[in-house]
């Protein structure tokens, strides 16, 4: 890239990952973030909206432009994750309301404009369920020409979230999925078991949150969020997985009852119990894919680091 930045659009659904990916964008020296684009997933959309002029805010970043996009999936009714990411999608860390303001315009106008407006051929890194990149694509197909390639997180290979193979991003809008994978556009998928194995030093995270600079100390309390996940899940009537072989995850679980949020049981609460183990119970290895992985990366780490 003859060392220019590349220039990088981010649809996201910012919920805590999605924060620590903007942070990321917004300080590495060789992403050129043009746009940040907002859809329904983590939480709901004007949550999503929020929470990404929050963190834009606070990390110190430019005039980026941030618009709204989806609602809902394309087809399917929309399914938060607010019992991994808070009431509001950023761990109820009580984060001060943003001074900025979303572009008068939606968010597939502002993708549109932004992509044919660069001078380079533009990066899509979305992060989120992909209803606004369909939408997109499908709208405005013009744009294909001018995107370098669409770098997403979503599916997985051994274990989904949001259901034993599921992943959240593609399940939350699977149609839309389909849609980006058949668009002829290059693209690089990065699949959920990826960040299975990140680890973060404890050590660091206590540096971040002890941090005068608001960027830094907001990194800092996203990652710790992480470590005090399991009294909210317990609570919503979820188990803490087994660690095996296969999955870094803490010991200590056991095969579980089905409850309100078993993903045997379609996303739908007082749905049949599954028999993907027998007698209504599922396997520790099905309970794990219940929770947010990314959520388990960082406990993971917070437990191997002492914390």
């Amino acid at each position: 890239m003859n060392g220019q930045p590349i220039p990088v659009i981010i649809d996201c659904d910012t919920g805590v990952d999605d924060a620590l990916a903007l942070l990321f964008a917004v300080r590495h020296p060789a992403i050129d973030l043009r746009a940040v684009t907002c859809v329904a997933g983590n939480t709901d959309v004007d949550g999503v909206v929020r929470n990404t002029l929050t963190v834009l805010e606070l990390a110190g970043a430019g005039d980026i432009p941030v618009a709204r996009g989806a609602a809902r999936p394309l087809i399917e009714a929309p399914r938060s994750a607010r019992h991994v990411h808070g009431h509001d999608g950023m761990g109820d860390l009580g984060l001060p309301a943003p001074t900025r303001t979303p572009v008068d315009v939606d968010a597939v106008t502002l993708l549109r404009r932004e992509i044919l407006a660069s001078p380079r051929p533009v990066t899509l890194v979305p992060t989120a369920p992909l209803t606004n990149i369909a939408l997109l694509l499908r709208t405005h197909p013009e744009v294909a020409a001018n995107i370098e390639r669409i770098v997403f997180m979503g599916g997985a290979v051994a274990t989904g979230n949001a259901t034993p193979v599921a992943e959240f991003n593609v399940w939350h809008d699977p149609e839309a999925a389909a849609i980006l994978l058949t668009a002829g556009v290059p693209i690089t998928m990065y699949g959920l078991d990826v960040f299975m194995r990140v680890v973060v030093p404890a050590s660091d995270v206590r540096r971040l949150r002890a941090s005068s600079e608001p960027g830094a100390r907001l990194g800092g309390e996203l990652l710790a969020h992480r470590g005090r996940g399991p009294r909210r899940i317990r609570r919503a009537g979820w188990a803490t997985p087994a660690r095996s072989a296969r999955s870094p995850i803490p010991r200590g679980s056991r095969h579980v009852p089905c409850r309100s949020r078993c993903p045997s049981r379609r996303g739908r609460p007082g749905g049949r119990p599954s028999s993907i183990s027998g007698r209504g119970r599922v396997s520790p290895r099905s309970t794990a894919s219940r929770v947010n992985s990314r959520w388990w990366m960082w406990r993971w780490t917070s437990t191997r680091s002492g914390t």
